[in-house]
């Protein structure tokens, strides 16, 4: 997995964590456990009745037991999103 994460790097990424929160931001180094370094982070909390929120995080370590999902954002359509407009129920945790 790590030779796919390589083309990731200076790009924006969203990482869903396995405690169902989603983080975003410009995905800058891994290592062989999946850990992630992401700089201009942000934190998307999802409420079912308000737009969604985004918590700034800045430079952020995401643990790699911690990664359940990563894909690159394609940053013209992620601009393009009315996120105090979107609706959603918050993601539920991984359950193993």
């Amino acid at each position: 997995m790590s030779t796919a994460l390589e083309s990731y790097i200076n790009r924006t990424v969203a990482i869903v964590t396995s405690d169902g929160r989603m983080i975003v931001g410009t995905l800058k180094g891994f290592d062989q456990a999946i850990n992630l370094i992401l700089d201009e982070s942000h934190e998307r909390v999802f409420s079912s009745s308000q737009g969604v929120e985004q918590v700034v995080l800045g430079l952020y370590i995401v643990r790699g037991d911690n990664v359940a999902v990563i894909g690159e954002i394609d940053e013209e359509t992620d601009s393009a999103l009315d996120l105090g407009n979107i609706r959603a129920e918050p993601l539920n945790s991984v359950v193993h």
